[in-house]
């Protein structure tokens, strides 16, 4: 539809027709090349590179962004020739349509995504005030720079115009001066007409501080080891010109609502009290010392200066992606509980850096797109708000302004719903000077354009960008925000926290239904973590919490796990299935070493010679800590040859050393039996593998046992004798000493005595496996 259908359809003032007519002769020829391509009666011009797609044409400032009465605007950037002949005698003009103010929000996005020229849509050149430009070889392009006085635009009425920026000259295909380029961008003007009853929109702005994780699962760790990262490239973030150093800089003086990822905070504290970097492939056996302690805690301070007096919402702790979790995880046992985990400790991570009060209860899924199960699980994790967008929330056709951010949508929870063409107006690349210059033009368009669709009906709307903005775009989006709070500037612009926002009441005619799970966004979908994800999630804390039974100093292995796991559930993996599989598989194989460093030491073969004997078997602890609660069960595969008193025996070890604990055996019959020897919980959970060894017995027959009971009583019989013969001898002799000789016994200790438990004499290091909560 053309612009003249979208707007008010006003005719233009006397003093607009008398310009126009003063240069009818001059601009008839390009009228009618206006008129032909918009009847389509040139189909050849419609070809890329021709008609008034010869040139492209590029706006890469105006100044003044809001312009006000006495005025002149300036604009420049350059012009290419994409024909295929040169262009001649060429200039620069501004153009604008008939009908004045634009009247619709969706008249701004349609007029920007037009290309080519039509009189009807985009008016006529401005008289008297061009910008000649040099001749343009093929695949050629120019600088220019336009004046117009602001005068000149004829703005008798507040709102958002259409301004293009115009190429007209020759080509060797038609020597008549036509528009050969042509590009469109919104001029608000908020002039001296404005009434008394006229209320600005109130609008928040949502400043996300995120990032992915960047701490390797076995790398968390507390104040005794040096935490260890997968990479180094949070230092360059947080460095002069990182993103992460911008995002703070940029807006340390706008009025935002700062959005954080805890675990960002936790991270970047981490780095400030030295912290280490894994070797290639994530080999924590072969780290580096780190690089950024000395910008992470600039970062830090800097951040702290800048959050002051402002509202702080504390994400989930690793931001969880609950939109995942809502879809693939909800069914899954415990999996829910790690959400609130997050939350809780997200609040308390904030608390503890900045001090004072932050906001836990509100939830953020991806995009703002919600469902039933969206909002069920974000109930669950404790929001009474959750940031959505409008367009989930689409509004009928009877709604003709953009309404209230706050909307009720039951169980006590309100939709704080983010205007979407706002959010997203950032979410391009932005790589150079134009697309920055034409997104920041358009937002602050958008912006006077909802005040102007009510101006007696205030309404609070709220900004909610892209979850990790680039350096460019938050570029744009601090421009923005500084140009549309500059209360001398933009007038129509009252900025508000999030909490006012959400408090606003809401619009009666606004939609409050929550939309169904089939109108939940298939691109979104695509992007969530799989089902397995969180069942392989369960899998690790299910044998997690059969491990740290045995700890002395269970919080040293639980914090890091349960932090490890947080950021397995982050919304950063969206986009990077292979890391975020990686990752679980980390997790998992790090709780497998620690378990395995707790083990029965192989045994060989034994030899049993007699009925009764010991059995030694080790256990030796290679953890960090001490471990407790642990019993040592030995059992024979044939009890009718060998049987074990106290076959379960409790121990304890301290953290790397062994400890050898003997097993008192009897055998009842000569032969090899099989023994195995395996740990086991308090709670009678098998701990680890088993170890399983032969014992042979030699036990000595009743017959041998026989024959040398005889001889030892023989023995005894002939020392009597001897002894009898030698104290007749003696009677009535010299009265030496009568008593027995002496004769040392040994202790050789009983059986089932445990061994000494081993120090450290074997100067084995504690694995880096274990690590310590951070």
């Amino acid at each position: 539809m053309g612009e003249a259908a979208q707007s008010p359809g006003k005719p233009p003032s006397p003093a607009r027709r008398r310009a126009v007519r003063a240069v009818a002769l001059v601009t008839g020829a390009t009228l009618l090349t206006g008129l032909l391509q918009a009847t389509g009666a040139a189909p050849s011009q419609a070809a890329a590179g021709s008609g008034s797609r010869t040139a492209a044409v590029s706006v890469n400032s105006l100044t003044p962004r809001i312009p006000a009465k006495g005025d002149t605007l300036t604009i420049s950037g350059q012009v290419e020739n994409d024909g295929k002949s040169a262009i001649t005698g060429a200039h620069v003009g501004l153009r604008m349509p008939w009908g004045g103010a634009m009247s619709t929000r969706s008249s701004i996005k349609s007029a920007a995504s037009r290309t080519g020229y039509t009189n009807a849509d985009d008016g006529d050149e401005i008289p008297g005030h061009t910008a000649a430009v040099a001749d343009i070889p093929a695949g050629g392009h120019v600088s220019y720079t336009l004046t117009v006085p602001v005068s000149a635009l004829d703005l008798t009425d507040d709102g958002v115009y259409q301004l293009g920026v115009t190429l007209d000259g020759r080509t060797k295909a038609d020597p008549t001066t036509h528009v050969l380029g042509i590009k469109r961008t919104f001029l608000p003007w908020y002039g001296d007409a404005v009434t008394s009853s006229t209320k600005p929109t109130r609008i928040n702005y949502l400043w996300p501080l995120t990032d992915r994780s960047h701490i390797a699962p076995r790398g968390d760790t507390d104040s005794q080891v040096s935490p260890i990262f997968m990479d180094d490239e949070l230092a360059t973030e947080l460095a002069p010109g990182g993103r992460l150093r911008q995002m703070i800089d940029l807006a340390r003086n706008l009025p935002v609502t700062w959005v954080i990822d805890p675990d960002l905070l936790a991270t970047v504290e981490f780095m400030t009290k030295g912290y280490r970097v894994a070797g290639p492939g994530g080999d924590v056996s072969k780290t580096t010392p780190g690089t950024g302690g000395a910008v992470a805690k600039q970062w830090l301070n800097d951040l702290k200066t800048a959050v002051a007096g402002e509202q702080i919402i504390a994400l989930p702790f690793g931001d969880t992606d609950i939109a995942s979790l809502a879809h693939h995880g909800k069914s899954v046992p415990g999996a829910l509980s790690h959400l609130k985990t997050g939350v809780a400790l997200g609040l308390t991570t904030t608390q503890t850096i900045f001090g004072g009060t932050q906001t836990g209860d509100v939830a953020w899924p991806v995009d703002g797109a919600i469902d039933p199960s969206v909002v069920s699980v974000a109930r669950s994790g404790g929001a009474k708000r959750i940031i959505a967008r409008s367009d989930t929330f689409r509004e009928g056709d009877g709604l003709n302004y953009t309404p209230n951010a706050a909307r009720p949508i039951g169980g006590g929870t309100t939709a704080v719903v983010a205007d979407a063409t706002l959010s997203t107006a950032f979410s391009g690349t932005l790589g150079n000077q134009e697309q920055t210059n034409l997104a920041v033009q358009s937002f602050i368009a958008q912006t006077l354009m909802i005040t102007m669709e009510a101006p007696e009906k205030q309404r609070t709307v709220v900004v909610a960008p892209q979850r990790m903005p680039t350096a460019a775009q938050a570029q744009a989006m601090a421009e923005a925000i500084h140009d549309t709070t500059d209360a001398t500037k933009a007038p129509w612009i009252t900025p508000v926290t999030f909490d006012e926002a959400a408090k606003t009441h809401p619009d009666p005619r606004a939609n409050r239904k929550v939309p169904s799970a089939k109108s939940y966004p298939n691109s979104l979908r695509k992007q969530e973590l799989p089902a397995d994800a969180f069942e392989q999630i369960e899998q690790t804390q299910n044998g997690l919490n059969k491990f740290v039974v045995i700890l002395t100093q269970q919080n040293r292995v639980t914090v890091p796990f349960r932090n490890a796991v947080l950021r397995s559930m982050s919304n950063g993996w969206r986009g990077n299935p292979g890391g975020q599989k990686v990752y679980r598989d980390a997790i998992g194989l790090y709780l497998t070493d620690l378990i395995d460093s707790v083990y029965i030491i192989q045994k060989s073969a034994l030899t049993l010679s007699g009925r009764s004997g010991t059995i030694p078997v080790t256990v030796k602890n290679e953890l960090g800590q001490p471990v407790k609660g642990l019993v040592l069960h030995l059992e024979s595969g044939a009890n009718i040859r060998l049987e074990i008193k106290d076959a379960d025996q409790p121990i304890a070890i301290e953290g790397g050393h062994t400890r050898t604990l003997k097993f008192q055996t009897t055998a009842s019959a000569n032969g090899t039996v099989q023994v195995t020897a395996q740990l086991y919980t308090e709670n009678k959970g098998p701990y680890g593998g088993a170890q399983v060894f032969d014992v042979h017995i030699n036990k000595v027959t009743d017959l041998v046992m026989l024959i040398i009971g005889a001889g030892l009583l023989l023995l005894v019989l002939a020392g009597v004798r001897i002894y009898r013969q030698r104290k007749r001898r003696g009677s009535g002799g010299d009265g030496g000493d009568e008593g027995d000789d002496e004769t040392d016994g040994t202790d050789s200790g009983q059986p089932g005595d445990p061994a000494a438990d081993t120090g450290q004499e074997s100067q084995e290091q504690s694995p880096t496996g274990e690590k310590v909560d951070g």
